[in-house]
């Protein structure tokens, strides 16, 4: 079997097939067999996995996955690269190519046709424009996910991991928090992708929890408050929820939330009325919205 995870390899499959890079889906092809086994080795890839690989490109983590995993599933955008994953992909049984949008992908019936409905492991080297929607997607949908190793765009897995008072902490370091335990596994230079990307790359794990670690009682309403938050962070909580459109809550219920509301919260937990969103840890956003 012929691997693509070289230079040479990839730019003879680009040129057999007279493919064109499309700015618009970002496309960075990995051209290192190093950083492809790390990150299959990273994922725990076992016989019993099935996997969801986003952003297949011409297949060369595809080979990998295959050879590690009990089955994949190869879902990538661009049907110019279909007829070559076809042929680069021809001798594993195992892969299923799917010419699909992930975003609107049933990942629960993929689940269930595929792996009698237990959840699968999602691996991507990941178009950094579309980073945060995909991972929230899959998170948010409650997709049968048990975790997910992607590349992402270096400052992304730091702002992922961060807490609060930092300049990267945001509504996505809250959400991936809040559904799973992160972890940069591998840092990965510009020179391993063709094209040259140019910013640095990182590998990040995200193991799902069973459970969130704080108890909101309203999730659609914690993210909506958080997401008013951080749209205005230099505002002060109370001003940033006073100002923001009404809060959407479970059911599809939105509610406009008053600064008088905010402040009473606030002044039960003890804190200050001044205080900023970006001051607040995922536990007391939780209490926050429970209070709201």
């Amino acid at each position: 079997m012929a691997y693509l995870g070289t230079p040479a390899a990839t730019a003879g499959v680009i040129k057999k097939h007279d493919f064109r890079f499309q700015k618009k889906y970002g496309q960075n092809f990995l051209i290192d067999a190093n950083i492809l086994q790390k990150i299959v080795d990273a994922a725990q890839i076992t016989k019993e996995d099935y996997i969801v690989e986003i952003g297949p490109g011409i297949g060369t983590m595809t080979q990998y996955l295959a050879e590690s995993a009990g089955g994949v599933a190869a879902v990538e955008i661009d049907k110019n690269l279909i007829p070559i994953l076809r042929e680069t992909l021809s001798e594993y049984d195992n892969v299923s190519i799917i010419n699909e949008d992930i975003l609107k992908m049933d990942i629960k019936k993929l689940a269930e046709e595929k792996n009698s409905g237990r959840p699968v492991k999602v691996v991507a080297n990941l178009p950094y424009y579309i980073t945060t929607p995909i991972i929230m997607g899959l998170f948010e949908s409650h997709a049968p996910v048990s975790d997910i190793t992607i590349m992402v765009q270096e400052e992304v897995a730091e702002r992922m991991q961060t807490g609060p008072g930092t300049k990267d902490y945001g509504a996505l370091s809250l959400a991936v928090q809040y559904y799973a335990k992160p972890e940069t596994v591998l840092k990965v230079s510009a020179s391993c992708f063709m094209p040259r990307p140019n910013v640095g790359s990182a590998v990040i794990r995200l193991t799902r929890f069973e459970e969130p670690p704080v108890k909101a009682d309203d999730e659609e309403k914690l993210f909506a408050v958080i997401r008013a938050a951080f749209n205005q962070r230099r505002k002060t909580l109370a001003n940033a929820l006073a100002n923001a459109p009404a809060i959407k809550c479970a059911g599809g219920v939105a509610v406009k939330v008053t600064r008088q509301q905010v402040c009473d919260a606030l002044e039960r937990m003890g804190l200050a009325q001044t205080i900023r969103g970006e001051a607040l840890s995922l536990a007391q956003f939780a209490e926050f919205c429970n209070l709201l």
